[in-house]
């Protein structure tokens, strides 16, 4: 599949999940530094890939890498990392989830379903609480998946999160990037670290050390209305933005392939 197919299929959302976005963002760069190189070619297509969905920082910090060291054995490295980090993250992390009979989680997270499928190898017992993370509903990919591996799910509306609060143990997130001001997710999840907060229940955000933004230059992607409504002129403005930043004072630990870090480490290593 050609560049501009991958680049398409990242922004239209078909390829979802910044290290899904990430390997095969890195795979179409691969062909392209195979066929011109590093230059001019290579930045170009960097820059295509990287705009396709902007926020997530991923893909970025991996460019960044291999702009550096200029060889495909360096592009297939960071492919090697995203492809493993998942299970890495769930073998170095899984104990976590003993503490935490009942989850709740919102989106879809390789890393986060990675993590609970480690933990349900090693016989622990959890379930559950699945957003359906509105207006593309991939809280439905998450629930589909747990289900798959055996794990006992419960789905729900958005707005229900604050009803069935008083049995959730832990929130547990993916992440999108790691920045100062605090971690970006899929909309709505500031809001549920915030109902988490109000009610003594720690907020854990799962990803790899790649997704440390130290970008300067940061942007809220905002999607199309159709997402939100198939009716192209309502008499009313519609906005879609696809992410929030959850600042730090609501995180319990962001769970990595280091271990458990706290927010104070995290901003440390963001100076």
């Amino acid at each position: 599949m050609g560049l501009e197919n991958i680049v398409e299929d990242i922004k239209s959302m078909r390829i979802r999940g910044a290290r899904s976005i990430a390997i095969a963002g890195l795979n179409a760069l691969k062909v392209v530094a195979k066929k011109d190189g590093f230059g001019k070619s290579f930045n170009s297509a960097s820059k295509r890939m990287v705009g396709a969905r902007p926020t997530a920082v991923t893909l970025y910090n991996a460019v960044e890498k291999i702009k550096k060291g200029k060889t495909v054995d360096t592009i297939d490295e960071m492919i090697y990392y995203f492809e493993n980090i998942g299970n890495v993250i769930g073998t170095v992390n899984y104990k976590l989830i003993k503490k935490y009979p009942t989850l709740l989680t919102h989106c879809h997270s390789g890393s986060v379903v990675d993590l609970l499928k480690v933990a349900k190898t090693k016989k622990i017992k959890f379930r559950v609480i699945v957003t359906e993370t509105r207006p593309m509903w991939q809280g439905k990919i998450t629930a589909r998946t747990l289900v798959d591996a055996d794990i006992p799910v419960v789905y729900i509306v958005d707005a229900a999160a604050g009803f069935y609060i008083k049995d959730v143990n832990a929130m547990i997130f993916g992440c999108d990037a790691i920045r100062k001001e605090g971690v970006v997710n899929k909309i709505g999840t500031y809001m549920l670290a915030v109902l988490a907060k109000e009610n003594k229940v720690p907020v854990y955000f799962i990803g790899g050390l790649m997704k440390i933004d130290k970008r300067k230059k940061f942007v809220i992607e905002e999607r199309d209305q159709s997402e939100v409504t198939k009716t192209e002129r309502e008499g009313f403005d519609v906005r879609n933005p696809a992410f929030d930043v959850t600042p730090w004072k609501y995180v319990t630990g962001i769970v990595t392939e280091k271990g458990i870090l706290s927010p104070a480490k995290v901003k440390r290593m963001l100076r």
